[in-house]
């Protein structure tokens, strides 16, 4: 028999029953893909996706029930776990599982507090008309969103970029602080950078507020979802879990689409069911890069958002005067767990979704290839410039921009005006992927005399940090830029947190890459004024998703520049992350 050496033939070749070795080798070749199971009614679930020494699929499938290693017993400890005609590893079906409880007992949960909470809400109706400015004929989400969230001990609020998220986040907490002084706010997301953007985007908001409630909003203190749980090294576990749940009154997670499936779990099973908490996201934005979808499969369990019952209905529109502005969408009714508890915000106030970056990407999003093409061909926009034939000129012209940088002589303002732009790459290896466009810009730059290569930490090298180093308080996605000190010593020097300067010797960093280019999906969570997105002609194509090609775009304030032949837009925007999981069906059953 035929073998082949990949790590799941491996895994297949571990069970010894022949008719389960095609789907064990599926499963564990899709859950590398990101699904959390495999659909055995999927379609494109086909023979060709398996080495030829597996055969008759469709007869494993048919004795899948009547395996000893797999069970349709949610509690039994089987390896394997069919349920509604999805094969799980026993580990992915209990993190759904866990997942799907605990969402159903914070909002079994509200009944005991959602009276209260309304009667709240009520009693300081002139407070909450003074954090909105309500435009006529315009339903502003924000302010659903914010009630929804305070009436809600489990709240969703996504939204494309601009749309308001953290502007709806501070508004909750001022009316939080305002009626408890004492709230304790957890804010977290998956990467430091996220969470330290998120924070400083609250203490920074312009809020109608008391002194005292600006001030706690300075107290708040971001976190990585891992530091907030309380990272155990060497170990799958956290110090919280149901066991010892976190001490917060509320808890707000940012960029929850880059959550995992295993992380989303245990962060669920860590929070008191009466605790809020409160996710934000974009659902048209990447996915994690492990398994699960979960924040976009949680959206799209809904059929339809920003619905919500008579009363509920009523009860908002009693906060919004002019009836212009009022939800008018007809009222619904629905057992589904998560209804009223997502809404989305749907006006962009940095986008226009007329022109620029905001129709281009909305263009993008939804498939429309005839603004699409109308981009490529016509490219007479100035915040969206299309090089479908790769110029020099074009990419020199951007990556001149670094200059501002390296000429700044303060540090500080150095690392803001490198933040100012990024080229972002959709793949890591070839001519267009990440390692060969930063070796590009570095001889470029070099060239230019702006760099001199000379060492491995050269002078005014841009570093991204890999992963989290809790004992140095640098975390994945920190960016910094190594530079000469007043003793001549070459240290790399990182924003400031806390106050506290984060400067290191570079010997300390392992694991730290050159970043003038980085992936699109290192770029989740950042904002640059503008960004060059570089695409493959081929290699690596079968990667490029609508979901992909949007979350660059949507990375730029002000402009974008994409290198992407014609076939690898349309074929990027044509394609969608479909990630197997069993959240939207469960819910129901």
């Amino acid at each position: 028999m035929q073998t082949y050496n990949d790590i799941h033939q491996q895994f297949a070749s571990f069970f010894k029953s022949e008719s389960l070795k095609p789907l064990a080798y599926l499963v564990s070749k899709k859950l590398s893909e990101g699904h959390i199971c495999i659909d055995l009614k999927d379609k494109d679930i086909q023979e060709s996706e398996l080495p030829p020494y597996y055969l008759d699929f469709e007869q494993a499938i048919k004795s899948l029930p009547n395996n000893k290693l797999v069970t349709q017993n949610p509690q039994a400890k089987q390896p394997f776990v069919l349920h509604q005609n999805r094969l799980y590893l026993q580990r992915y079906f209990n993190y759904e599982s866990k997942i799907l409880d605990r969402i159903k007992a914070f909002v079994a949960s509200e009944n005991e507090t959602e009276e209260n909470r309304v009667s709240e809400l009520l009693e300081i109706k002139d407070f909450i008309s003074s954090l909105f400015l309500n435009k006529p004929n315009v339903t502003n989400w924000q302010l659903v969103a914010t009630l929804s969230s305070y009436i809600n001990n489990f709240s969703i609020i996504t939204g494309g970029p601009g749309t308001g998220k953290t502007t709806t986040v501070a508004n909750i907490l001022a009316i939080l602080f305002h009626l408890n002084p004492d709230l304790k706010v957890g804010l977290a997301a998956p990467t430091g950078k996220a969470s330290a953007r998120m924070a400083e985007s609250l203490k920074n908001a312009k809020l109608n507020v008391s002194e005292s409630i600006k001030q706690k909003f300075q107290e708040i203190q971001p976190s990585t979802l891992h530091r907030l749980l309380g990272y155990i090294p060497d170990s799958p576990y956290f110090k919280h879990s149901a066991a010892n749940t976190l001490n917060y009154d509320v808890i707000i997670v940012d960029e929850s689409s880059m959550i995992d499936v295993a992380l989303f779990s245990k962060l669920l099973d860590a929070v008191d069911r009466k605790t809020r908490i409160i996710l934000l996201g974009d659902k048209n934005q990447l996915a994690s890069v492990e398994a699960g979808s979960l924040f976009g499969d949680l959206c799209m369990a809904q059929p339809e958002l920003n619905i919500f019952n008579t009363e509920r209905q009523m009860f908002i529109n009693s906060f919004i005067t002019d009836a212009s502005s009022q939800i008018r969408t007809e009222p619904q009714q629905s057992q589904h767990p998560l209804f009223q508890h997502i809404v989305e915000l749907q006006f962009s106030h940095r986008f226009n979704s007329e022109e620029g970056i905001g129709k281009f990407s909305n263009a993008i999003i939804s498939n429309n290839v005839q603004e699409l093409n109308n981009f490529i061909k016509l490219n007479d926009d100035e915040r969206v410039l299309i090089d479908t034939e790769f110029k020099p000129s074009v990419f020199e012209e951007f990556i001149l921009g670094y200059e501002a940088y390296i000429k700044e002589i303060d540090i500080y303002e150095a690392l803001k005006k490198f933040n100012q732009l990024r080229v972002l790459c959709a793949i890591r290896e070839g001519e267009h992927g990440l390692y060969m466009t930063n070796k590009k810009i570095e001889q470029y730059l070099a060239k230019k005399n702006l760099l001199t290569l000379d060492k491995e930490f050269y002078e005014n090298r841009p570093i991204i940090m890999n992963k989290n180093n809790y004992e140095l308080g640098l975390f994945n996605g920190d960016i910094g830029i190594v530079r000469t000190d007043k003793n001549g010593v070459l240290k790399a020097h990182f924003e400031p947190s806390d106050g506290e300067e984060r400067i290191f010797l570079p010997g300390l960093l392992a694991g730290a890459e050159t970043v003038f280019a980085m992936t699109i999906h290192k770029s989740q969570g950042s904002e640059f004024e503008k960004v060059l997105i570089v695409l493959p002609e081929s290699e690596g194509i079968n990667i490029l998703t609508r979901e992909l090609l949007y979350t660059g775009v949507t990375r730029a304030k002000n402009k974008v520049v994409l290198q992407a032949t014609t076939n690898s837009i349309l074929d990027a925007a044509n394609a969608q992350v479909k990630r197997a999981s069993g959240i939207s069906n469960r819910f129901l059953n």
